[in-house]
């Protein structure tokens, strides 16, 4: 199987198209992208002035969709071309070309759901420059859920051996307990425990929870979110027969001995579990994105616009997030 992979590479002024030259170029990703066939969706003069600036070469190949898939080249993208909106400059934000950067996400996204693509990689966005066009956005992940028509989605990040998803994403923290219900656990879960089983191909998966408060709530002296509402949650997944650990404080669950005999991880909120994430694995982690009927990945930085152009990004995470891409397209086809 030769899977086809599209990848967005993001915002144009950002460091998504010298990355995706980069992606071109990377010996450490050939032998993998040479059995996979990587479509850019993306401006193909974009890409080629940021080859140019690079001064490392560039070969767009037309994609056929119709044709059978084949491996990628050395120094090789294959392009579904998608038109930027307006002139783009490494470092300047354009509102001009957010419409650009929906389309492409759009064009990919649907290009899975018609099987044309077997997953996909996204680069980073600016959400603050697509909402300055005027178009309410609030992230990749409910942007797909709503195109794919989907209630909920999990937002899960991966390095190396460990996988830590989210109960709650991009909420401010005073929002976070009042967000933490018995049925949205309960949803959350049920998508983590079968991705994990069904895309990841792990028979029992086995979930370790957070607890919210400090000590897990201490019996209720610091909190009676565990005892109220996350416990009796896992209470009625475990009858159901999921494997769950917890409620345990975070500072115990991220430790060795506990994660040794755990698949993930779920936090309860973003800043619990992914400094831990990111300290493991910051260059090369993976936004993998649970409960869409499509593979989608995604870097785990942002646009960096403070060093677009320069040459400098580090192309680990995208590679990263590509190689995990062609590895669950692969695990789907068995």
């Amino acid at each position: 199987m030769i899977p086809r992979i599209a990848f967005t590479p993001g915002e144009p002024a950002g460091i998504g198209p010298e990355l995706a030259v980069k992606l071109a170029n990377c010996g450490a990703t050939q032998s993998a992208c040479g059995a996979a066939q990587i479509v850019a969706v993306a401006d193909p003069q974009l890409l080629q002035r940021a080859a140019a600036q690079l001064r490392q070469p560039l070969t767009l190949l037309p994609f056929d969709p119709a044709a059978p898939a084949t491996g990628t080249p050395a120094g090789s993208l294959y392009i579904q071309p998608a038109a930027l909106g307006a002139p783009s400059a490494a470092g300047r934000l354009n509102s001009a070309n957010a419409g650009y950067v929906l389309d492409t996400l759009r064009m990919a996204a649907e290009g899975c759901l018609a099987r044309r693509f077997d997953a996909l990689v996204t680069g980073p966005v600016h959400k603050g420059v697509i909402n300055d066009a005027g178009i309410p956005f609030s992230g990749h992940t409910e942007f797909f859920a709503e195109l794919a028509g989907v209630e909920r989605v999990v937002m899960m990040l991966a390095a190396e051996e460990l996988r830590v998803a989210l109960v709650t994403t991009h909420l401010p923290l005073k929002e976070v307990s009042a967000a933490i219900t018995g049925p949205r656990l309960e949803q959350i879960i049920t998508i983590l425990h079968r991705s994990l089983r069904d895309q990841f191909r792990i028979d029992t998966p086995r979930i370790g929870v957070c607890g919210l408060n400090p000590h897990a709530g201490e019996g209720g002296h610091l909190g009676r979110e565990e005892i109220e509402i996350i416990e009796p949650a896992l209470d009625k997944l475990r009858a159901l027969g999921i494997q769950l650990i917890g409620p345990l404080p975070a500072d115990t669950l991220f430790t060795p001995p506990q994660l040794a005999r755990l698949d993930a991880v779920l936090a309860m909120y973003h800043d619990q579990g992914l400094p831990v994430l990111k300290f493991k694995g910051f260059g090369h982690a993976v936004n993998i994105t649970l409960g869409l009927p499509f593979i989608r990945t995604s870097v785990d930085h942002g646009t960096a616009l403070n060093i677009a152009g320069t040459g400098v990004a580090d192309c680990g995470s995208l590679q990263a997030a590509i190689l995990q891409a062609i590895q669950l397209a692969k695990l789907r086809g068995l």
